[in-house]
């Protein structure tokens, strides 16, 4: 994503933030934005995160300015101006809730271990493979809207219904599917390389065959 002089350019990265390997900095864009209860492993209401490119660090953008983000060497002080700290810390209007960073630090320390390229080598055999299943279905009813190039997609596929039935949906879930329904006729499923093995998706190919089998 490259960036053009005197346009500001950002990004919501809901969907990539622990799906892909991001380099924001390089890349250029002056912020971006992303939830935590996605793919690294939180839930509603958790934490989110937020990237201002340096560049801005010492800019007079417009922005709410929190006491928190002003800067810690005379935050205390209580002075009349903002100085704001010269990072994304610049930008916080208050005080992190501590126990659910607690819990998103133990999710981050996992994905440092695992280590982001070896999951997105992982992620891309993964969903190629549940690709590849859904493909021998021959179904006519279903198809894959999700772009075949790895690298216009994360790990998850969206299938579309010819002819929608949510009892395909439903018929997922029962069998212990954990998959996302989209009106009026898409279903959407995402192996995730962290915790998901080549056995889950053959076994997600067989309930889906037989969830077919049942319209």
């Amino acid at each position: 994503m490259g960036h053009a002089k005197g346009c500001i350019v950002g990004c919501d990265l809901a969907h990539a933030a622990g799906n892909l390997h991001l380099s924001l900095h390089d890349d250029g864009p002056d912020f971006a934005a992303w939830c935590s209860y996605k793919y690294l492993n939180s839930g509603p209401g958790s934490l989110s995160g937020c990237f201002i490119h340096e560049r801005h660090h010492n800019a007079d953008l417009p922005r709410f300015a929190g006491w928190w983000g002003h800067d810690k060497s005379t935050r205390f002080l209580m002075g009349k101006d903002f100085h704001p700290i010269h990072s994304a810390e610049g930008w916080q209007l208050s005080n992190q809730p501590v126990l659910s960073m607690a819990a998103i630090r133990a999710s981050l320390d996992i994905f440092a271990d695992a280590g982001m390229d070896r999951l997105r080598i992982k992620s891309e055999k993964l969903t190629a493979y549940l690709e590849f299943l859904i493909s021998q279905e021959g179904n006519d009813n279903i198809q894959v809207i999700t772009p075949s190039d790895p690298k216009y997609r994360g790990c998850q596929l969206s299938i579309q219904m010819k002819f929608p039935d949510k009892r395909l949906f439903h018929h997922l879930s029962v069998n212990g599917v954990i998959a996302d329904w989209r009106e009026p006729d898409v279903i959407r499923v995402a192996p995730v390389p962290l915790y998901n093995t080549f056995e889950d998706v053959w076994h997600f190919s067989k309930i889906l065959h037989e969830g077919l089998l049942s319209l």
